[in-house]
């Protein structure tokens, strides 16, 4: 599980707007296309989710699972958030993490994602897989960001 797929883009917004869309995790399925369902599980006692359960459908990978998050982040919205895939049934792994930095006006936004399959795919598909899903989350994420700034 060590090769992990890693993409970036530039968001028209402060750190802070990011993280917040990053956040609410119950807004997703208006936005994330592939998110079908939103439950948190679980809050840490700063209020940022800790275990959150999702529903995907991404057309060739469509699983329910958990994922355990890591907040690293200051108060400008700027640093790190990663999970861990706790329970699934047709995913063995998915960890990742957004990785937010100030850009002038902006924030760069770096997305890091190792997923794997309880059944066997090629590592070549694997790594387009995790592709498709980075780019989308990322034009997603941008577009949702900057609609709610503008």
């Amino acid at each position: 599980m060590a090769d992990r797929t890693e993409s970036t883009i530039i968001i028209d917004a402060p750190p802070a707007e990011v993280l917040d869309v990053i956040a609410d995790f119950e807004a997703y399925p208006e936005w994330a296309g592939d998110v079908k369902r939103v439950a948190i599980l679980s809050e840490e006692g700063d209020g940022w989710a800790d275990q959150v359960d999702f529903t995907l459908d991404a057309g060739a990978i469509k699983d329910t699972y958990v994922l355990d998050y890591d907040w690293d982040v200051v108060e400008d919205g700027t640093g790190m958030v990663s999970w861990t895939m706790i329970s699934a049934t047709v995913l063995k792994a998915l960890d990742g993490s957004y990785t937010l930095a100030r850009t002038g006006e902006g924030t760069t936004v770096t997305y890091r994602l190792a997923v794997d399959v309880k059944v066997p795919m090629l590592g070549l598909l694997k790594r387009k897989a995790e592709k498709v899903i980075i780019d989308t989350a990322l034009k997603e994420l941008k577009r949702r960001v900057e609609a709610q700034a503008s």
